[in-house]
Order: C-alpha cells, then structure tokens, then sequence
C-alpha cells in the first residue's frame, strides 16, 4: 500500500520548510527509517526519515522549494501502484520540469554580452580571434559604425591575459584566477585558478541577513571588564569527576542568571518601540555546530539549580548537533550568553538578537595583575564583554550590571552551594 510522505511540523512557529535536498531519488528502494530528504528553517537542517519500506514512486517537489508544513513531499510504495491520488494541488498543476538537454560537444557557449551596435567584424578581425580564442562579441570595435578591426582584437589580446580552453571553461562555472597566469606569454592555465565560489545555504544566509538587521535596527555599544576566577576554577576541579557537565561556561550563566534577577531591565525585549521586561528568565546560549551557529534557549532559567542547568544545556546543545532540535528550542531567548573563552578569544564584540536588549560575552581565563593596596598580586581573571542596545540601555546601567556578573562569579560558590 502506497504511503505518502508530509513536510513534518518542526515547532508551533514553522509554516513552512526548505526542500534542500533528496537523498534517495524517484524508483529508488528505501528502507523504513532510512533518510529520504534534508529540510531546513531558518534556525536548522533536519532530516526526513522513510516511514515504511518500499520503493520512491513519486517526487512532487525538487530541491530548493519552500514547502507548507503537512504536505506531501513523495510517495513509498510498491512499483506498479499510483501515487497520483499523493499529489498536493500545487505540484499537481505545475507541469514537470522537463530534462535539461545534453550539450552538444561542439556547441559553443553563447556570449555573456550582445555584440556592439554594428555587430560586424572584418575577416582578418574574425581569423584573428579565432586563432587566439577571443570572444569577439564582447570587444568593442574602433572601425565605422563600430566594425570590430584586427587590432582591436590583437589590443584585447595583450591587454587582458589569455586563457586556455580549459581555463574559459573553468571560469564559466565559477573559478577564479588565484594568480598572473602561468602560460606562454602570461596565459590563464586551469592551474591558475582557484576554487569556485560556493553558494552559501539557507541557515548561513538566514545569520548573515539577521546579523546585518541587528547591527542596522540597534545601537550597540560594547563595555569589557574581568571578574575573579578562582571560585570557577575551584568548583570545576572538585565537581569534574563528579558532574562533569558543571563546566565554566555553566557557571558563568548561572551567575549571569543570578544578575539578571537583580537588573531586570537587561532581561528585556524591545519590540515595535516598546520595552517589554521579562519576569522569567529564557537563557539562550551560543552554539557552535556543523550547519552554523545555533542558540539553544533554557526556558525558566531562574528555576533552575547549578547541577540543573547543566543538564538542560548539555540535552538541547546534544539535539543541536545532531540536527534533532526543534525550532521551538531556539525561540523566546530574553537574554544570551556566548562563550568563545574556551578557544583562547580574550576580548570580542558580541552582536545582539533582537529583540533583545543585551548579550554577554565569555572570554578566555588568564593570569593579571591585581593591585591590593601597595601590592601587585596575580592572579586567575575571566574576561567578560557586555553588549547592550544603547536605545533603552545607558552605560551606566550597563556597566552596573557587568560587575554585578562579575560579583556574582567572585562568590559563585556561595551562589551555587557547590562550597568545598
């Protein structure tokens, strides 16, 4: 019996999802749970796992096309049966994409620009360009109403650097050179050119566009400080063997949390030129994964116990990597915190998630100098960096409550009850 396949519901915001692409294709046996298809929103990719055995009998979209949650994506069946009564209306009444044609081998690619006004070229013109494989349509000729001569075509030859036919074919698809060329006379080799240049995905221009609204719809301003680090590392060495989930990352956000309980004005979002303050505390936090950076949310932080906290961000970073995670799990963040200490990063400028109104940064851990009345002492410093948006938050305010994150790292044992 035929089964169709749906776009799955990934989440209560998700209307729809990017078809990025097949992995079994039409007549092709799957085997059930076997992965069919890779979808994507704007926070992730997913896979889509066969839910029976059998055959691909129908594909109703190709890769790339944007498709409403609870359609119908494919049918598993036995061949021989239909899968017309599958269908979705759209696909349905769109007419398929008919089979690109093969390029005949001698045929020649057309010219990227229309030939000049006049168009002609004498023939020692066109002997010339032949012999030297120029396109001569894309010269524009010095001769009576723009006739293309042979030394326009000879100057178009030493003024721009010769390519071999490998090399023409090369770049029509998107290579680059990487360098003068290394031919006779400084012609363009296959061995010149670089890589070709690579579509971004759905997820990596989705960051990029949010960067760019974020840094064009806020004023962020940036503030750094340091706080003590000896209770972090204090409490890592003891609960390591014990609760190795407990990380400096971990503890930071729990007295970020802490903070954040006592300023509640940076727990906040602005939306449509009002400032809503938030009465929970949903902790997102950076991740680095595979598809690009993802931002996790702990909801209810402020709930939450040291050993807690742990957990929660240890279950959703692991569904993040996988790919497993909801979309619904990366929503509704009122504060966030990302941490780049961990590969050495002593200072950088986070970037704002609208509609929030501040991030902090957590940066590498490092041994200062500490003045102590007529003492320099050393000892082990976290870097913090705290961007706000300058619309609601001043940088007095700022300032305030990046040493009350730091006052709470400074008595992270007490805060945490995680005391020797």
């Amino acid at each position: 019996m035929a089964i169709a396949v749906e776009m799955p519901k990934l989440g209560n915001t998700v209307e729809e999802c990017l078809l990025a692409k097949w992995t079994k294709a039409k007549g092709e046996p799957v085997s059930q749970g076997e992965i069919i298809a890779e979808i994507e929103t704007d926070k992730a990719t997913f896979e889509v796992p066969a839910p029976a055995s059998g055959t691909v009998l129908e594909i109703f979209f190709e890769e790339g096309a944007l498709v409403p949650v609870f359609t119908n994506i494919c049918v598993i069946g036995t061949p021989g049966e239909s899968a017309a009564e599958f269908a979705p209306q759209a696909a349905a009444q769109a007419p398929a994409a008919a089979p690109a044609a093969k390029p005949d081998v001698e045929a020649r690619p057309a010219p990227e620009r229309a030939a000049p006004p006049g168009g002609a070229a004498s023939p020692r013109a066109r002997r010339f360009a032949a012999q030297h494989g120029i396109e001569i349509a894309a010269i524009r000729g010095s001769g009576p109403n723009r006739r293309i001569l042979e030394q326009d075509v000879r100057e178009a030859l030493y003024s721009n650097p010769r390519r071999s036919s490998l090399a023409r074919r090369r770049m029509a698809e998107g290579y680059e050179p990487a360098g003068a060329g290394t031919g006779v006379n400084g012609m363009l080799l296959a061995r010149d050119l670089g890589e070709p240049g690579v579509a971004l995905s759905r997820m990596r221009r989705t960051i990029a566009e949010r960067m760019r609204e974020s840094l064009a719809a806020t004023a962020q301003y940036t503030l750094t400080s340091s706080a003590p680090a000896a209770g972090l590392l204090a409490i890592r060495r003891r609960e390591k063997a014990r609760q190795p989930d407990i990380t400096i990352n971990v503890l930071v956000m729990f007295a970020a949390i802490r903070a954040l309980e006592r300023m509640p004005e940076l727990n906040a979002e602005l939306r449509d030129g009002k400032l809503y303050r938030r009465a929970s505390v949903h902790l997102g936090f950076a991740c680095d994964t595979e598809r690009g950076l993802m931002v996790p949310v702990i909801r209810n932080a402020q709930t939450l116990s040291v050993a807690e906290l742990a957990q929660a961000a240890k279950s959703l970073t692991n569904l993040a990597l996988s790919g497993a995670i909801s979309p619904d799990d990366l929503a509704g963040a009122t504060f966030t915190v990302s941490n780049l200490g961990a590969l050495g990063v002593e200072s950088f400028t986070p970037i704002l998630n609208p509609p929030q109104v501040a991030i902090l940064g957590v940066n590498a851990i490092e041994l200062r100098a500490v003045r102590r009345q007529e003492r320099v002492e050393y000892e082990d410093r976290i870097g913090l960096s705290l961007t706000c948006d300058h619309q609601v938050i001043d940088g007095a305010p700022g300032a305030r409550f990046l040493r009350l994150v730091g006052e709470c790292i400074e008595r992270i044992e007490s805060l945490s009850g995680l005391q020797a």
